[in-house]
């Protein structure tokens, strides 16, 4: 087996590699038949059509085929919710409705869906954009009679009700506010048997204050996830993710010594501590420029001889990264040079665009990421693949909602121990069936935080799943 230094060699050939080449070097690892292919596409097919028939859809696909992305409603919607974020005062927040809102045709979408909170938002949306619409030719009674009303309310009011029907769907997609408030409500899941990797929602710390009560809110997320961790199997018990970029303030390249020497403690005494909790612990992906100094803190925490004997370790990876099959490779060499395991959630990856968007900033040769869809799910199930030959040092964790994906990992897993993940609020319909039918656990990714986090998390999501 190579050595790690080695490795790390071949990662970074494979950061802004030829897109094609390496997909077809990929493809040749996988070593799939085609009569394994066919097998695949055909349970995929079925599996979409059981989907498709489910008469419980979750919120996403109900809210996603009224307002697609495709249409100047969806479009209008995502750039509200992510623009709020950053608008300074209510009169640029005003602006922001009559621009945004305003041209869009809401009434069209009025009554169409199945779900009473997407009809009541769409009237909302609707009323909006009549309110600032001095044009209005709608003669419906109670619409003018409702755009009156609203008229005499004035603007003030309608920024409020834009921002509490974001919060309302948002609430659909996070788990909860506090710790608390969502173990309690994933109670109604894990009756049904799955368990959950609980995430602190944020973005990276800017100060070190920042970092500080990043720490304490995991520091807390965990000692009150101890109490929920009833089994000796590790994986029959909730977990946490964790951020690095949460924890300090200058995660970059530059401050490399620095975060060598903070960080890693710090991430130490969280691991310690989910250790004695008999819990998972997963260190979330981050920007492809991260990875480099990602990979440095993760050998430093893991070479601890304080957490032998622990089988919780996590890394997320992402599938649409160029140098993911590799970082695999590194993963099982760390853990047998340790003599220890990880578990590794594989997952797609976020941020495509600020990944594309960057590299053409900096006029580099290449993207860190492949750019077409087809070209990161080929890349998901031959990693997938080669996590299912690794587990005898690694727990495959596959974070997806697509039915390909799950239906080729069915087929290509045998006995092997792995686990689905999906995101809370979404993929409901297809991971049910997919316990009902499959000898497989599942593990809902469960978002924790406040409002003022909730949207960033909710459009990106959105997106995503668009």
């Amino acid at each position: 087996m190579q050595n790690l230094t080695d490795i790390r060699d071949l990662i970074e050939n494979a950061h802004r590699a030829d897109e094609r080449e390496l997909i077809a070097g990929l493809i040749v690892e996988a070593e799939m038949s085609v009569e394994l292919r066919n097998g695949i596409a055909a349970d995929a097919a079925k599996l979409v059509s059981a989907i498709r028939t489910d008469e419980d859809p979750g919120l996403m696909e109900i809210f996603l085929a009224e307002y697609g992305l495709s249409t100047d409603e969806g479009v209008a919607l995502m750039c509200l919710a992510e623009a709020l974020l950053r608008v300074p005062d209510p009169e640029t927040m005003d602006d922001l409705i009559e621009d945004k809102i305003a041209p869009s045709a809401w009434g069209a979408h009025l009554g169409h869906s199945s779900s009473s909170l997407v009809n009541a938002s769409t009237w909302a949306l609707m009323l909006t954009g009549k309110v600032l619409d001095e044009d209005d030719t709608d003669t419906n009674a109670i619409a003018r009679t409702l755009h009156g009303a609203v008229k005499r309310l004035g603007e003030p009011v309608i920024r409020r009700a834009v921002a509490r029907a974001m919060k309302e769907m948002g609430n659909q997609f996070v788990l909860g506010e506090t710790i608390d408030e969502a173990v309690r409500r994933g109670q109604k899941w894990e009756s049904k048997g799955y368990t959950y990797s609980y995430d602190m929602l944020g973005e990276a710390a800017l100060t070190a204050g920042d970092a500080s009560e990043y720490f304490d809110a995991y520091k807390d997320a965990i000692e009150n996830l101890s109490g929920h961790c009833k089994s000796s199997d590790i994986r029959e018990n909730p977990g946490i993710s964790i951020k690095l970029s949460a924890l300090h303030p200058r995660y970059e390249l530059p401050k490399k010594a620095r975060v060598l020497t903070e960080l890693v403690e710090t991430v130490k005494l969280l691991a310690l501590q989910a250790k004695n909790a008999n819990m998972g612990l997963n260190i979330d992906a981050e920007e492809a420029d991260r990875l480099d100094i990602s990979m440095d803190v993760i050998e430093k925490v893991f070479a601890d001889p304080a957490l032998d004997g622990w089988d919780g370790f996590g890394v997320v990876v992402q599938a649409y990264g160029k140098r993911a099959a590799r970082v695999l490779d590194w993963l099982y060499a760390l853990a047998t040079k340790h003599d220890r395991k990880i578990m590794v959630r594989l997952v797609k990856g976020a941020y495509w665009d600020t990944e594309v968007k960057r590299a053409q900033i900096d006029g580099v040769s290449d993207f860190p990421v492949f750019t077409r869809k087809s070209a990161t799910d080929v890349s998901y199930i031959c990693c997938a693949k080669k996590l299912l030959g690794m587990t005898d040092r690694i727990y495959p964790q596959f974070a997806t909602h697509n039915a390909h994906t799950v239906t080729a990992i069915n087929h290509m897993a045998d006995d092997q121990p792995y686990e689905f993940q999906r995101l809370h609020g979404m993929g409901e319909a297809m991971h049910k069936i997919v316990m009902e039918n499959a000898n497989t656990r599942c593990r809902i990714y469960a978002p924790v935080g406040a409002h003022e986090d909730l949207l960033a998390y909710l459009v990106r999501r959105l997106l995503e799943n668009g």
